[in-house]
């Protein structure tokens, strides 16, 4: 374990950042600096440039990456700092189960630009964009006599699957247009300390304080979920961390419960959360008027996929996350956390290993 000694207690610790793109000097200068004898090693996961000799790596004590290091061994790692939300692509690895081994995720790094994906792509769908786009192509005005309706976002109802940071961003957004928001969670939050983000959050953004659902509901059975997709919802927003008991959570018998209101439904959490033929039926027999997907299962998709061509779907290929803006939040959540190591207190998204978030 590194020792107390300097700033932050971090003089003898040695990061390894693994991150696309080329090492950015300035960063590591300002590390280096903020933590007087850390030493910090960059290297470039898309070029695979920059690699690392083993004596680096037997050393290393912080990992700052989303990638799983291709090492059997990092005998003295103590603490990572993943760039995802979720932490259920590492809970087979050794170094997760080692309990010395603190994790944290850059949960709050996500939110502002994942809820303008969902909301953008919500109402792509209710204002037909898509079929706007396509008649620009062939130079078609649409005579306002053949042009549809469209339904806007007041007084709609949102139901958000998993109310941490993201979800909550997406019910702030929601609300400046008007809508009701409902949302699950796997515990009950009955009191207004218990409905707090304890989450990094970005300033002016999400609901830190639980205010915005007019209505809580939580569980853990199938009937618990069902009786919450069962609460009139004209759009329902999956934002959980995968796990085993969330795992296909929205398969045949949710969507026959969607179909009576035809939810859109749109998924920023983890591919394995929908059972893809029964989206893949939903969509063909228009029990949902559309969805959008961020993720997929299998991911990548294959290009000969069904999925590609079921109706009303709009996929994009996991980016709903990418944003300028992006580095500089994980940057500050990180920062923070190396100071929280240093005291040995303090840590924002601290994962906890059972429920790998």
């Amino acid at each position: 374990m590194g020792s107390m000694q300097g700033e932050g207690g971090l003089s003898q610790d040695t990061i390894i950042v693994q991150f696309p793109g080329d090492p950015r000097q300035k960063v590591i200068a300002e590390l280096e600096a903020k933590f007087p004898g850390l030493k910090v090693h960059w290297q470039n996961v898309v070029s695979g440039s920059d690699l690392l000799p083993q004596e680096v790596w037997d050393n290393v004590t912080i990992l700052w990456t989303f990638d799983i290091p291709k090492v059997t061994s990092l005998p003295k790692l103590r603490f990572v700092q993943m760039l995802s939300a979720g932490a259920d692509h590492w809970a087979e690895t050794p170094f997760y189960k080692d309990p010395n081994v603190i994790f944290c995720t850059a949960n709050g790094a996500h939110p502002p630009q994942i809820a303008e994906w969902v909301i953008g792509t919500w109402l792509s769908h209710q204002h037909q964009f898509p079929k706007y786009a396509a008649h620009m192509k062939e130079g078609y005005w649409e005579p306002m006599h053949e042009a549809p309706l469209f339904q806007d976002s007041w007084s709609l109802r949102m139901g958000i699957l998993g109310y941490g940071a993201i979800g909550r961003q997406c019910a702030n957004v929601a609300k400046a247009l008007g809508m009701d928001v409902v949302v699950f969670t796997a515990r009950e939050k009955p009191t207004p300390e218990s409905r707090k983000d304890d989450s990094y959050c970005v300033p002016g953004t999400g609901d830190p304080d639980g205010l915005i659902p007019s209505e809580w509901f939580h569980g853990r059975t199938k009937e618990d979920i069902n009786n919450f997709l069962d609460q009139d919802l004209d759009l329902l927003v999956i934002c959980l961390p995968l796990t085993a008991s969330t795992r296909n959570i929205i398969s045949r018998q949710q969507f026959e419960i969607l179909a009576k209101k035809k939810t859109f439904l749109s998924n920023v959490g983890r591919g394995g959360h929908v059972q893809t033929d029964d989206l893949i039926e939903a969509l063909e027999k228009g029990m949902i008027r559309g969805a959008a997907m961020d993720v997929t299962n299998p991911e990548p998709l294959p290009e000969d996929h069904p999925l590609w061509k079921a109706p009303n779907l709009f996929i994009t290929p996991h980016v709903s996350w990418m944003s300028v803006n992006h580095f500089s939040r994980i940057l500050h959540i990180f920062e923070h956390n190396l100071t929280a190591l240093g005291k040995g207190d303090g840590f924002v998204n601290k994962v906890n290993k059972e429920l790998h978030y």
